[in-house]
């Protein structure tokens, strides 16, 4: 007998000796994170946590960090799924490390507008790339008998009013692009999915019974487990009717007792509960958690956190530019480098909101060049400060304190910076019912004596002291915000205080915690001693600039412009940061400006600089790829998976009018679009180290699928290298089918030493030749098959009759 006829004859025998209560209460959650065990039936809790870079756990535990890899949008940058699947599997590996049984990830709605707030989470505006990317990465965790939740079904494609705003879709969009990766995905095996917060067309996805029972369970037969995001149910029998298998987290929970009384009521029948307790003791089994079914057992070797990151990150970096050849530098010959920007400093890792976690370290893109450098100077100078918050404190004796009633201490640790954040449980052990206080102390010894900058960064009833006196005690939030809104839109004050250089001070901050937001936690103390004036650090980077051998700027995006919670205003870079660059570039032909952003940012002085690269939220080892790729030990391998627009005019709008958020462009999104305006960088655009040549096409009969197409390349350089072959298709001739230009229909990667040839063949999908009317229907004709280095850049044609 199969494994799978193993688990699927434990689930039903546990079905079997359940009753209604327990049949209930199995579908919510117990806590923030985890459904109840069942002993009666050998039901271990099932555990879940956020990831998509990395397994944050179950509660705030500083002293057990995360590997944390590059972004979701630097994944799909890689265009290489073995590659996601090995992402994958680290984190699957991490999961189990932790003790986590499924992993709230991946994010596969689509980049339909570059102002969404949660891009840098998200794989793509193709999606066809979104979903190979995804099922690869949904296969490489599963790999470790890890289970996954693809999310969010659907449409949750921008954060304004995410909870409210009805996303009007039609169906063919709706069909073709938005639904798409989570048909691949699913079709891959995705053990679990996720109900996104929005409405669309009318319906709350929690209740959306058209979309969850008819299409997802239903037409494509899938028998995993839908989860709500959290806190999204808000209806009893309406979203039990829906689709909807779990409730997350306990707190606000609309099942319980109310399913418990519909059930017995009748207007909840209760083969429909059962459906919903197979798929969650299907779930359990999978991941090995139920008595008498084989979990999926990893069999694989263990994996090297950093250097999986390295990787991912160096195959992600897209060198969008570079005139003269400037790069890769000669490390040999660099005697002075100017490293600029405040991002060289404290590099920007990880995008905000639940894709939060905590890595064990973060090598900064001055750390990286320093070391790979060591014949060089290389002279940081911030130039001009992105980040409207103070950074974090660091200094000797950090700790966090966690106190019950009467002082009385539940937990103490060490911390790297004041900070204390989490979502859910406080550390394991601490009944969150018996917290009273968290507290931050530590010993600050002033570089310098004057006026020094202290800030509360966060929400909630504080205490700051100094030196055992009062700075502020009060509120840093209204008493009314709701706790999950404020905890992603956290709020700083800032405080003046005279300090003297070298005597040390105490400093201490206090946070009263309630029990209506003891899962939300996020505190910390800011600092900033005395300094330059905004235009001083300007004159001192540029002064930094003129007398190097390379300037390296680097500039980005901070938490408070990409994060969950909500969508960005403009493309453009906080902050002074163009001007840094201009100034810079004006100092110094050799400017290489580093782009630290998850998602498209704007670049109003791009021809000013002969060379750009873009690294997204590049994880832990930042420093260490970077200096990989600027010093040609590795090359940048990455390809846009999204078009980077020029103006924020050529982004669609996020903002819904009357609730509503209509998406009127169809099924013509990013590079499908066919708009007039050249974007600033097109789709699949990336340069390397070498130059290709492409030689030939052909398509081949393919009995699995419309076609094969048979591209023969050669390395025309003089350096190994590394190129995304991209297949795209155009509409059949004489069709009156209303399409776009054009389309990827394919991709691959190839590797291949100087001189040498390479063959790649990509399969053509019959979907790409299909559209939605009614249900799938092919287009005949006569279609364009094209191989492209990029959208704007392709390279060979032929033609396919369908």
């Amino acid at each position: 007998m199969s494994d799978d006829a193993r688990r699927e004859e434990a689930v039903e025998r546990a079905v079997a000796r359940l009753g209604v209560e327990d049949k209930v209460r199995l579908l919510s959650g117990q806590d923030f994170w985890a459904l109840p065990a069942l002993p009666e039936i050998g039901l271990a809790s099932l555990v879940m946590s956020d990831g998509p870079v990395g397994v944050r756990g179950t509660g705030w535990a500083p002293d057990d960090p995360s590997v944390v890899l590059p972004s979701p949008t630097a994944l799909a940058a890689t265009w290489d799924v073995e590659l996601a699947r090995t992402a994958g599997r680290m984190l699957g590996q991490e999961c189990r490390r932790k003790g986590v049984h499924v992993l709230l990830a991946p994010t596969v709605n689509l980049h339909r507008s570059p102002l969404g707030g949660r891009h840098f989470e998200c794989y793509s505006e193709d999606p066809l790339l979104t979903g190979e990317v995804g099922a690869a990465y949904v296969t490489g965790v599963q790999d470790q008998g890890v289970g996954t939740t693809v999310k969010h079904f659907v449409g949750n494609d921008s954060e304004t009013d995410r909870m409210s705003v009805d996303v009007r879709i039609g169906e063919r969009a709706l069909r073709e692009l938005y639904l798409a990766p989570f048909a691949r995905i699913t079709a891959a095996g995705a053990w679990g999915a996720m109900a996104a917060y929005n409405t669309v067309n009318g319906l709350t996805m929690t209740e959306h019974g058209p979309l969850q029972n008819d299409v997802l369970k239903r037409e494509w037969g899938w028998d995993g487990a839908i989860v709500s995001d959290w806190t999204a149910a808000r209806s009893t029998v309406a979203s039990a009717l829906g689709g909807l298998d779990v409730v997350m987290p306990a707190f606000g929970d609309p099942w319980g007792p109310a399913l418990l009384r519909a059930v017995r009521a009748g207007e909840v029948p209760e083969k429909v509960l059962d459906d919903k307790v197979r798929r969650v003791l299907r779930l359990a089994a999978r991941v090995g958690i139920l008595d008498g079914a084989p979990g999926v057992r990893p069999s694989l070797p263990a994996l090297d956190g950093a250097q999986v990151a390295r990787e991912i990150a160096t195959r992600s970096f897209v060198l969008a530019r570079n005139e003269r050849n400037l790069l890769p530098l000669d490390g040999g010959e660099l005697r002075r480098v100017a490293l600029l920007g405040a991002l060289a400093a404290d590099a920007r890792v990880l995008g905000g909101g639940s894709a939060q976690v905590f890595p064990p370290y973060v090598i900064s893109p001055r750390d990286g060049l320093a070391a790979a450098l060591p014949g060089a100077s290389v002279v940081y100078a911030p130039g001009a400060d992105p980040r409207p918050h103070l950074p974090a404190l660091a200094c000797d004796g950090l700790t966090a304190t966690l106190r019950g009633s009467g002082f009385r201490v539940l937990h103490s640790t060490p911390l790297p910076v004041a900070t204390v954040r989490w979502m859910g449980a406080p550390p394991s052990g601490v009944d969150p019912d018996a917290l009273s206080t968290v507290e931050i102390t530590g010993r600050l010894t002033p570089p310098a004596s004057g006026v020094h900058e202290l800030s509360i960064i966060g929400f909630g009833q504080v205490v700051l002291r100094v030196a055992g006196d009062v700075i502020f005690e009060g509120a840093v939030f209204a008493d009314d915000a709701d706790p999950e809104t404020v905890f992603h839109e956290s709020v700083e004050r800032r405080f003046p205080v005279p300090l003297t250089a070298g005597e040390a001070v105490d400093v201490s901050l206090t946070l009263e915690v309630r029990p209506a937001v003891a899962g939300f936690v996020n505190v910390g103390l800011g600092y900033a001693p005395p300094g330059p004036s905004p235009d001083e650090l300007l004159d001192r980077a540029v002064a930094a600039a003129r007398d190097a051998d390379v300037a390296v700027v680097v500039v980005g995006t901070t938490e408070e412009v990409e994060s969950e919670g909500f969508d960005r205003t403009t493309l453009a870079l906080p902050g002074r940061q163009d001007e840094l660059v201009r100034r810079v570039a004006a100092a110094n032909p050799r400017t290489i400006v580093v782009v630290n952003a998850g998602s498209p940012v704007l670049m109003p002085w791009l021809d000013e600089v002969p060379a750009v690269l873009l690294t997204w939220f590049p994880g832990q080892e930042a420093g260490a790829a970077l200096a990989d790729v600027l010093l040609g030990l590795a090359e940048p391998g990455g390809r846009l998976p999204t078009t980077w627009p020029r103006r924020d005019e050529d982004a669609l709008s996020t903002t819904p009018s009357g609730g509503i958020l209509a998406y009127e462009e169809g099924v013509f999104v990013g590079y499908r679009s066919g708009t007039a305006a050249a974007p600033l960088f097109p789709f699949g655009h990336g340069l390397g180290y070498t130059t290709w040549s492409y030689e030939s096409i052909a398509v081949e009969t393919d009995p699995a699928h419309a076609g094969t197409v048979v591209v023969r390349l050669r390395n025309t350089g003089s350096r190994p290298g590394r190129e995304i072959v991209q297949i795209y298709l155009g509409a059949a001739v004489g069709t009156t089918v209303d399409r776009p230009d054009r389309w990827l229909a394919g991709f691959a990667p190839v590797s291949a030493a100087p001189g040498h040839t390479v063959e790649a063949r990509i399969p053509l999908p019959p979907r790409a030749f299909q559209i939605w009317d009614d249900g799938w229907q092919a287009v005949p004709g006569t279609y364009r098959v094209e191989a492209a280095h990029s959208l704007h850049d392709r390279r060979l044609t032929t033609e396919l009759s369908i």
